[in-house]
């Protein structure tokens, strides 16, 4: 496996009236946890309650491995995370 193949690519997406980050993708490792992308985003948002979910349907666990996530949900190899800070889906 080369250097390349142990980042995967997020894309966050604001959901219900969210703001939109500055920056929209960043790359993590794939043997990073969920609960990585909660903490980012709690930072960049600047709130507690930050409400996270995959394929605008549920939010994973927060030790689910970033790899094993983005290979059952993942689009073209990028994880895409939906983020609001209300309840939105599920």
């Amino acid at each position: 496996m080369s250097l390349v193949d142990d980042k995967v690519v997020i894309v966050f997406r604001a959901a219900g009236g969210a703001p939109i980050l500055q920056q929209t993708k960043v790359k993590v490792s794939r043997d990073s946890k969920f609960s990585k992308l909660v903490v980012f985003l709690r930072k960049q948002l600047k709130n507690e309650s930050v409400f996270v979910y995959l394929r605008e349907a549920f939010s994973p666990a927060l030790d689910d491995d970033i790899g094993v996530l983005t290979q059952a949900y993942g689009i073209d190899g990028k994880l895409h995370v939906n983020y609001a800070l209300t309840p939105a889906w599920g």
